[in-house]
């Protein structure tokens, strides 16, 4: 069976590629000739990029010209594109809520779950008088914690940027966790990692067992209802996981999951094409992460 993942220049889709191979054939698509995935996978094929009109004509071309039986996408541009055409993409609503954090934050808020303070700029200046430390983030898309500042005092503030397109966020002290979850149907589990960071890239994972973090992803999963893979990145603080963030699709720490034992794209790519119910078996371990080089002639 054949499996196309999208954005392989990037983590995400890299990570998907490493956890599928040797289990399936794995096509590569990127817009980038040079995007290093391409050369990870059985085979590729240069794609438009997720903006341009032949992009949905193109992948639907290929996929039949390769006989695709399951496509992964691995950017968050690309989800709203491929909502009800191809590939393993959620509702456009679940879609809607990870991509925009004052919606994420309201869905925590409306459902009773704890909640990281989320709002315009306008409207944290004029109501909710946001103390510093505190977050200042794009609204909508943003990945590897681009474009993202975390100011002290009103000095910090960014020049030349559109405050419209940003939301003003508590800075919530304690460790950060990313979390991911598998829906089919039904929950299905998720694995809890501590983090550390360095460029927006998570460098080191600590895999634990934490039951607080593993209950919550369930509650949020079981109202949510995604459909696949569906990542949450959470901090703790005093024994309460605040959410801060929701991503559509698998993560750039896929890869690392798999290690650990549990292996979301290949879950999936199990359920949908063998009709085989997911299986994991989780081992706490530390994962520690680094370059490689790819060579092209």
């Amino acid at each position: 069976m054949n499996i196309a993942v999208t954005a392989t220049g990037g983590g995400v889709g890299q990570s998907i590629i490493k956890a599928l191979k040797g289990h399936y054939k794995v096509i590569a698509l990127n817009s980038d000739p040079l995007g290093a995935g391409l050369y990870m996978a059985d085979k590729y094929r240069i794609i438009p990029n997720a903006t341009d009109d032949n992009y949905i004509p193109e992948i639907i071309r290929i996929c039949k010209e390769e006989e695709i039986d399951l496509l992964f996408p691995g950017m968050d541009c690309e989800l709203f594109k491929l909502s009800g055409h191809v590939g393993v993409v959620s509702d456009l609503n679940v879609i809607k809520i990870a991509d925009d954090k004052y919606l994420t934050q309201k869905f925590l808020m409306d459902n009773g779950l704890p909640f990281i303070r989320t709002n315009r700029y306008s409207v944290i200046a004029k109501v909710w008088n946001l103390d510093y430390p505190c977050i200042l983030k794009p609204q909508k898309g943003g990945a590897r914690s681009k474009d993202v500042y975390k100011l002290n005092s009103q000095e910090d503030m960014p020049d030349n940027i559109d405050m419209t397109k940003y939301v003003m966020q508590e800075y919530i002290e304690g460790d950060e966790y990313t979390c991911g979850t598998v829906y089919l149907d039904e929950y299905r589990g998720c694995i809890v990692m501590r983090r550390i960071l360095r460029d927006g890239d998570t460098y080191k994972a600590f895999v634990e067992r934490n039951s607080v973090i593993e209950d919550l992803c369930e509650t949020i999963c079981n109202i949510i209802k995604p459909f696949g893979a569906f990542n949450i990145q959470l901090r703790m603080k005093d024994g309460v996981p605040y959410v801060f963030e929701f991503n559509a699709r698998c993560s750039g720490t896929t890869a690392m999951r798999a290690l650990a034992g549990f292996n979301e794209p290949l879950m999936i790519a199990d359920y949908l094409l063998k009709f085989e119910d997911p299986e994991f078996d989780i081992k706490e371990m530390t994962i520690l992460r680094y370059w490689n080089e790819i060579i092209k002639p």
